[in-house]
């Protein structure tokens, strides 16, 4: 496995990323809660830009993969700080942004924050202010009276052997960062993809973020028995699709 290059946020977090040169625009892959830039899309992706000559960018949130920093340190803004930094400092022009569950959803911060860096958006199974409708809006009585007390709650996970650390500063500051609540415009063209056996992000967050959306080209595809990594052979083609459509249209 290649090492990676780092970039030193204003912030002083180091942030591991592998990218590649090509033709534009450049794919930038935005990965998940508790993920990395190692897992099966990422390198699908960066493999299909390499043989396409495409340009592509993957990187790890700062506490995630090889970026340093402690996970449960980390937060729904400073991850989206992260991702800000490194688009606007490792590429060159309007980028395809594709975010997948956690990464749908600092990919429509980046909307917010940087649309003249965005030319085009696929969302992964994106979950969008799961801080508080899943996580906060799921936990019984007892689990929130932990997080505020002990300031975390840990949690087992289905993906891998850590367990999740849910502190309270991950809720507190997602609050900040919600973006279902106010209008949200998406002026270029995007596609949102979502498994109909997701059972971490049910169907209804896909459909409430396609009727919230503003914007003259925004679809959503049920992919009927795809779970929640969205990682089987056929769904990865229907990323790669979806990117070269966003990307003729941008």
């Amino acid at each position: 496995m290649p090492k990676p290059d780092f970039f030193k946020t204003s912030q002083g977090r180091n942030i591991a990323y592998h990218k590649i040169k090509g033709s534009g625009p450049s794919v930038v892959f935005l990965g998940g809660f508790m993920s990395d830039m190692e897992g099966t899309k990422a390198t699908y992706l960066e493999a299909w830009a390499r043989e396409k000559g495409r340009a592509f960018l993957r990187f790890d949130y700062s506490g995630h993969g090889q970026s340093l920093g402690r996970f449960e340190d980390g937060c729904i803004g400073a991850w989206a700080d992260d991702a800000q930094e490194v688009i606007e400092h490792l590429t060159v022009g309007p980028q395809i942004l594709v975010g997948s569950s956690m990464g749908g959803w600092i990919a429509l911060l980046m909307a917010i924050r940087i649309p003249q860096k965005i030319a085009g958006l696929v969302g992964i199974a994106a979950a969008p202010d799961f801080t508080e409708d899943s996580m906060w809006g799921g936990f019984s009585e007892d689990q929130k009276n932990t997080i505020l007390i002990d300031g975390q709650l840990v949690l087992e996970s289905d993906y891998s052997d850590e367990p999740y650390i849910i502190t309270k500063k991950l809720i507190e500051d997602g609050r900040n960062q919600l973006v279902l609540r106010a209008p949200l415009s998406l002026p270029f063209p995007v596609r949102f993809l979502h498994g109909t056996a997701d059972a971490d992000v049910d169907i209804s967050v896909a459909l409430k973020l396609l009727g919230h959306v503003s914007g003259d080209d925004a679809r959503l595809t049920l992919v009927k028995g795809a779970n929640h990594s969205f990682s089987e052979p056929e769904n990865l083609t229907m990323i790669r699709r979806a990117i070269h459509a966003v990307t003729m249209k941008a």
